[in-house]
C-alpha cells in the first residue's frame, strides 16, 4: 500500500469513528462502484411482468399506522417498570434493554449525571460523542456551558439531576427518530417518577416536544411554565434553549438567561 493510500484510509477510518461506525456488518467488503452484470434478455422478459404487477397500485391495501410505544420489559427476567423502586435498579433495566437499535452502535449507556436526590431535573435530547465515550449526559462543550449557566443561579451538579430523552448516541449525532424516543419514553417516565423532582427543565425543542407531547416549537414553548403529570402530581416544567444551540447562536443566550431567572424565582418560591 502506498503512503498516500494509507493516509487516505486512515482519514476514512477517522471519519467512520466520528460518525459512530464501530463494526463491520459483512464478512467481506463490497465494491459498490463495480458495475453490476447486465441481465440477459430472457431474465429481463421474465422479470418485467412480475415487476409491473408489484408496482401496480391496489386500492384495497393501506399502509399500517404506527403503533404507540407501550412500556417495554428490559429483559425476559426483568420486573415491570412499575415494580422498579430505585433509580439504580432502573439504570440496570435500561442497560439490559435491547429494544432500541441505537444501543448496538453506541459505546456506552448514558443514564444520568448529578444527584439522584436532587429536586431539579434537566432533560436533554440525546448523548453526543463525548457523552458516548464517558457514559454520562452533558459532559462535552454543551455540558460545560450548561454547568456555567446553572452556576449563575447558584446550582451545581450536586443540586441537579441530568438525563436525556434517549440513552444512546445516534450515529453521527443525527436527530433521534420518533421510534427511538418512543422506545425510551417509558423508562424516562419512570425515571421522573422515581426522582420526584420539584421542577423539570427541558433543554431544547426535541426534549420539550417529547415530554410535553406537543408539536409546538421551542421558541413558542420556552419561557412558559407548563405542567407534567407524574402519578397524579403536576410538576412545574420549563422549556429553554439547548446549550448546543446557544454555542451556535450566542445572541440567544439572553433568552436563556431570562429562562434561568424564571427557574431561580420558582425555586425560591418553592423553598418558602
Amino acid at each position: 500500500m502506498s503512503e498516500s493510500t494509507a493516509k487516505n484510509a486512515s482519514h476514512l477510518l477517522a471519519w467512520y469513528e466520528a460518525m459512530g461506525v464501530d463494526e463491520a456488518i459483512g464478512e467481506t467488503p463490497v465494491d459498490r462502484f463495480a458495475a453490476p452484470a447486465a441481465p440477459s434478455s430472457s431474465e429481463f422478459s421474465a422479470e418485467e411482468p412480475k415487476r409491473a404487477a408489484e408496482a401496480a397500485p391496489d386500492a384495497r391495501v393501506r399502509p399500517p399506522k404506527a403503533a404507540r410505544t407501550s412500556a417495554p420489559a428490559a429483559s425476559a427476567s426483568a420486573p415491570p417498570l412499575a415494580e422498579i423502586g430505585t433509580l439504580a435498579d432502573l439504570e440496570k433495566a435500561v442497560a439490559a434493554f435491547d429494544g432500541c437499535a441505537l444501543k448496538r452502535t453506541a459505546k456506552n449507556t448514558c443514564f444520568s449525571r448529578g444527584n439522584d436526590k436532587a429536586k431539579v431535573m434537566l432533560i436533554g435530547e440525546a448523548p453526543g460523542r463525548d457523552e458516548d465515550l464517558q457514559g454520562k449526559p452533558f459532559v462535552g462543550r454543551a455540558g460545560r456551558l450548561l454547568d456555567k449557566m446553572l452556576a449563575t443561579i447558584g446550582l451545581d451538579e450536586s443540586a441537579v439531576y441530568i438525563t436525556n430523552t434517549i440513552y444512546w448516541r445516534p450515529p453521527g449525532n443525527r436527530t433521534p427518530t420518533a421510534e427511538e424516543i418512543g422506545a425510551c419514553a417509558p423508562f424516562l417516565a419512570r425515571q421522573i417518577e422515581l426522582l420526584d423532582p420539584l421542577v423539570i427543565v427541558l433543554l431544547g425543542g426535541a426534549a420539550a416536544k417529547s415530554v410535553l407531547d406537543t408539536t409546538e416549537g421551542i421558541m413558542r414553548l420556552r419561557g412558559k411554565w407548563k405542567l407534567y403529570n407524574a402519578k397524579g402530581r403536576d410538576i412545574p416544567t420549563l422549556a429553554t434553549l439547548h446549550p448546543a444551540y446557544l454555542l451556535r447562536t450566542p445572541d440567544a443566550k439572553r433568552l436563556a438567561w431570562r429562562d434561568l431567572l424564571m427557574l431561580k424565582a420558582r425555586l425560591e418560591e418553592l423553598a418558602q
